[in-house]
Formats: structure tokens, C-alpha cells, sequence
């Protein structure tokens, strides 16, 4: 009986279950949290301020022909 209900057996296998389950619903109620959190902080893009860095020039190809 001890090697049925131990570590080993039934009774481990049901803890680490539980164990994976409560680290799912908590990484799961943490992002909804941070979902809600960050959904009015929208990106803000400032197009007057936009710069070409030369350094990138030599990455750009033109197809037109």
C-alpha cells in the first residue's frame, strides 16, 4: 500500500497535476491582467520625428525597373 498512495504512485502523480494545473490558472489570470492593463496604452507613432539612419542604406534594394 505505502508504494500505491507514496510519492511515487497515485498520490504524487495527483500532486504534480494539481501542481501544473494551479501554474496554468495562474499564468492565465496574470495575462488576462496584463491584457486589460495594457490595452489603453496604445503606441504612438510620431511621424514628423521619423530619421533614415544611413548605416541601413546598404540594406535597401530597389526592384524597380
Amino acid at each position: 500500500m505505502n508504494g500505491l498512495f507514496g510519492l511515487n504512485g497515485i498520490l504524487g502523480c495527483l500532486l504534480v497535476v494539481v501542481a501544473l494545473l494551479a501554474l496554468v490558472v495562474f499564468l492565465g489570470l496574470k495575462a488576462v491582467s496584463i491584457q486589460q492593463q495594457e490595452a489603453t496604452n496604445y503606441y504612438k507613432l510620431d511621424t514628423k520625428n521619423i530619421q533614415m539612419f544611413v548605416n541601413n542604406q546598404q540594406f535597401y534594394q530597389s526592384h524597380k525597373e
